[in-house]
C-alpha cells in the first residue's frame, strides 16, 4: 500500500478516501445527480456527498439495490437528503424519461456525476441497436447531460454557485482501438474486442468532457466539465470475466484501491475548492493527469460530439 501514499500537488494521493478529500467542505444547498449509485464507487460517492450536506439524487437501474443503499445512507446520516430515481443508461427512452421527470420536479442541479458503466461485456446491442458498452458508458451519459444542461445553467445563474460535471472515465482509455473511436465500425461484430470497446467508451468519456468544457466556456456559463480515472478498484465491474473477477476479489485487495479510495477523485473534483474554475481536464488520484494523445484531440472530440448528436436524434 506504500505505492498509494505519495501525495501530489493537491495534497492527496491514491490512498486518500472520499471522506478525507471532502473533509470540512460544506455542500449544503447543492443538488447532485449520481448515476450508478446503487453499488461500488457510485454508492460511496452518493454517501459522501450526502454526508457533506448535498441533496443527492441516485439515478439507478436496479431500484431494489438503490433503495437499500438509500436506506443505509439515511440510517447513517439521519439528516441526509437522498432520493432515488430509475435510470437505464442503455435505453434512450429511459434517459429521456428520467430527464423529463427530473426537470419537471423543480429540483435544481449543481453537480452531475456520470459514473455508471459496464466493462468488457460480450458483444451485444443496446435497446437502441448500439454496441452496449458505447451505448451505456458514453451515449447514455451524453444524452443525459444534453437534457439536463439547461437546468444546470439555470441553477448556476440563479444560485451564483459553480456547476460541475464529472465524467468517470478510466486509464483503460489508453487501450482503445487503434483509430480511437470506430465511427464507421461501431457495431462491427466481427472486429469486436470486449476490452477495446471498453477503452473506446472510456476515451469517449474524456472527449465528451473536453468538448463540453469548450462549448460551455463559449456560452459563458459557470459550469465546469472534467473527466477522472477512479483507479483500479475491487468492484463487481469485472463480473463478465469470471476468471479475472475471481482473481480480483481474491487478491485484488492487496494491491488495488478499496471503494472509499476509488470514490475519492470523483468527490474531490465534484466538491473541492481547489478545482474551482478548472475545466476540460483529466484527474487521477485527486491530481491533474495527462491522458493519451487521442484524448486531447480536439478534432476527434468535435467529431464525436456531432456523431453522438446524430445517434440521439
Amino acid at each position: 500500500m506504500w505505492l498509494f501514499s505519495r501525495k501530489g500537488q493537491s495534497g492527496f494521493s491514491a490512498a486518500s478516501t472520499a471522506e478525507e478529500v471532502t473533509d470540512g467542505i460544506d455542500g449544503s444547498g447543492l443538488t447532485a445527480v449520481v448515476t450508478g449509485a446503487s453499488s461500488g464507487i457510485g454508492a460511496e460517492t452518493a454517501r459522501v456527498l450526502a454526508l457533506r450536506g448535498v441533496h443527492v439524487v441516485m439515478a439507478i437501474r436496479n431500484t431494489n439495490a438503490g433503495r437499500e443503499v438509500r436506506e443505509k445512507i439515511v440510517n447513517e446520516f439521519p439528516a441526509a437528503k437522498v432520493d432515488a430515481m430509475e435510470l437505464n443508461l442503455s435505453s434512450m427512452a429511459s434517459v429521456r424519461k428520467f430527464a423529463s421527470e427530473y426537470n419537471s420536479s423543480g429540483l435544481p442541479l449543481n453537480l452531475l456525476i456520470n459514473n455508471a458503466g459496464v466493462m468488457a461485456t460480450p458483444f451485444m446491442f443496446s435497446e437502441d441497436k448500439i454496441e452496449l458498452q458505447f451505448a451505456t458508458n458514453h451515449v447514455g451519459h451524453f444524452l443525459l447531460t444534453h437534457l439536463l444542461l439547461d437546468n444546470m445553467k439555470k441553477t448556476a445563474l440563479e444560485s451564483g454557485r459553480e456547476g460541475r460535471i464529472v465524467n468517470v472515465s478510466s486509464e483503460a482509455h489508453r487501450f482503445t482501438y487503434a483509430e480511437g473511436v470506430r465511427f464507421d465500425k461501431l457495431n462491427d461484430r466481427a472486429g469486436y474486442s470486449s476490452w477495446g470497446a471498453y477503452g473506446q467508451s472510456k476515451l469517449a468519456n474524456i472527449l465528451h468532457a473536453n468538448e463540453l468544457a469548450r462549448r460551455i466556456k463559449d456560452d459563458g456559463a459557470e459550469i465546469t466539465a472534467n473527466s477522472i480515472h477512479p483507479g483500479a478498484i475491487v468492484t463487481n465491474l469485472f463480473r463478465h470475466s469470471h476468471i479475472l473477477n475471481g482473481a480480483i476479489l481474491t487478491i485484488g485487495k492487496f494491491f488495488l484501491k478499496n471503494i472509499p479510495q476509488g470514490a475519492a477523485t470523483t468527490c474531490y473534483v465534484a466538491l473541492h475548492p481547489q478545482v474551482k474554475g478548472v475545466s476540460g481536464e483529466y484527474f487521477k488520484d485527486c491530481n491533474l493527469a495527462k491522458p493519451r494523445s487521442q484524448a486531447r484531440d480536439g478534432a476527434m472530440a468535435r467529431k464525436l460530439w456531432e456523431f453522438s448528436l446524430n445517434l440521439i436524434k
